[in-house]
């Protein structure tokens, strides 16, 4: 996967990438369009579709939500790169087939940046530099490539 980045800091909560108020609803669609809006109201103006959402430590932080990593996959979000992440937003995430990436890599707002989950590998293209972190086991790789848990379950994929 490939695409630029939006970079957050750290402590970014499970009420910021989807404040509370928009919870009456799990649709995809509605959850995308309030995504981030009160960390960032041109979070969407922004977003290109396969783009990586950066964060410092604590990504997800907060009540436990699937409605979270499911605007951010919603809204376009290919993949988010963290220092850390909340355990709960971490299996969340996988459950709904959204990547997430632990690294310390330096990445500004607008890098443009590759993951390749099988390899285990993310390169910061535009300032050339890369790091490996350990490839998702081949159970989570064909949970986040059949769109999520309940996918691959129905598909008859696990």
């Amino acid at each position: 996967m490939t695409g630029k980045t939006l970079v957050y800091g750290d402590h970014v909560d499970t009420d910021v990438i989807i404040p509370a108020r928009y919870l009456n609803t799990a649709d995809p669609k509605e959850l995308a369009a309030h995504c981030m809006e009160d960390i960032d109201k041109d979070f969407l103006k922004k977003l290109s579709p396969g783009d990586f959402v950066v964060a410092g430590v604590n990504f997800g932080c907060g009540s436990s939500r699937e409605h979270a990593p499911l605007a951010l996959k919603a809204a376009g979000v290919s993949c988010v790169i963290a220092k850390s992440f909340a355990r709960i937003f971490y299996r969340n995430a996988l459950n709904i087939g959204l990547p997430i990436i632990i690294s310390s890599m330096d990445i500004a707002q607008g890098d443009h940046v590759e993951a390749d989950l099988e390899r285990g590998t993310l390169t910061n293209v535009t300032r050339n530099i890369q790091e490996s972190f350990p490839p998702f086991p081949p159970f989570l790789q064909t949970v986040i490539a059949s769109g999520g848990l309940l996918n691959s379950l129905e598909g008859g994929k696990l």
